[in-house]
């Protein structure tokens, strides 16, 4: 999960392709980002985003 602006979520992308390739396992197509709450309500620094990545083993 990402805590903060959407433009500062590419090392938690990073993150998540590093842990899977250390895990032995590839990468499959592009990640997908499910956001949390309502960003029209909430500071950016207190967005939520899920990095959700498909993997191939």
């Amino acid at each position: 999960m990402h805590i903060g602006p959407f433009s500062e979520e590419g090392p938690a992308v990073r993150r998540v392709h590093e842990f899977i390739k250390g895990r032995g396992c590839g990468l499959s197509g592009k990640h997908h980002e499910i956001y949390l709450g309502d960003i029209r309500k909430a500071a950016p620094e207190k967005w939520k985003t899920i990095i959700r990545q498909p993997l191939k083993r």
